[in-house]
């Protein structure tokens, strides 16, 4: 696992793993995780500086790491590193499991057709979520500019430090309305990993939540277990 980017929703994937692990085989012991926590700072300062080749590499360099620790398949416990998973897979000697591609087979799965997405501005504005769900014959919808930067700036100053704010719930909430009342959505994607830790226990959201941490869990347990 490259993790700690950041850090919460990182616990969160392994508290998952080990849990949807041992619900689905109990007498199969423990799985066994390689952890190569990353600075999350760091790759936000590459990411706003527009270094996509040195965040390749940093990346890359993990994935390194873990096949010489023995491990047979990896993953990022993150979706906006997903700008560079096409480099850093074509580099890697293990393969990848992606976020993006295990949520597009959930929601072709499920016959979703309209969906919205949250996560970091670098992700409402990449491409790598509407190529992957149109292949999947999904349409998605992005929220207003002003609304990608009120997400945007709660996800890097408040969610990313641990701070979790009624407040900041309530107003997502109410932006996840507006797109389902406005602009027809089924669902939102939650393509942000700490997202989830805010939203998940929101009372009545009044809209599916999409929660990208459990579907790439629950396709890091099928390999586990395959």
């Amino acid at each position: 696992m490259i993790g700690g980017l950041g850090p919460e929703s990182t616990i969160d994937y392994y508290r998952f793993i080990v849990a949807r692990y041992r619900a689905r085989k109990p007498d199969a012991g423990y799985p066994h995780v390689i952890l190569d926590s990353l600075d999350v700072d760091k790759g936000i300062a590459l990411l706003e500086a527009g270094r996509l080749a040195d965040l390749a590499d940093y990346l890359a360099a993990s994935v390194d790491l873990l096949a010489r620790a023995g491990a047979d398949f990896g993953f990022i416990a993150a979706n906006t590193p997903h700008l560079v998973f096409d480099e850093v897979q074509r580099r890697s000697a293990i393969p990848l499991l992606s976020i993006v591609r295990a949520t597009a087979d959930r929601v072709k799965a499920r016959g979703l057709k309209r969906l919205g997405l949250f996560g970091t501005g670098f992700t409402m504005r990449a491409n790598f979520y509407p190529e992957e769900l149109q292949r999947a014959g999904v349409a998605l919808v992005r929220p207003k500019d002003e609304e990608q930067e009120f997400i945007h700036r709660k996800y890097i100053d408040e969610l990313l430090h641990n701070q979790f704010l009624p407040e900041s719930r309530t107003a997502i909430l109410r932006i996840a309305q507006r797109m389902k009342n406005e602009d027809g959505i089924e669902a939102v994607i939650l393509a942000g990993t700490e997202l989830p830790l805010l939203l998940r226990d929101a009372s009545d959201p009044g809209i599916e939540f999409l929660d990208t941490t459990v579907i790439h869990v629950e396709a890091i347990v099928d390999r586990l277990l395959s």
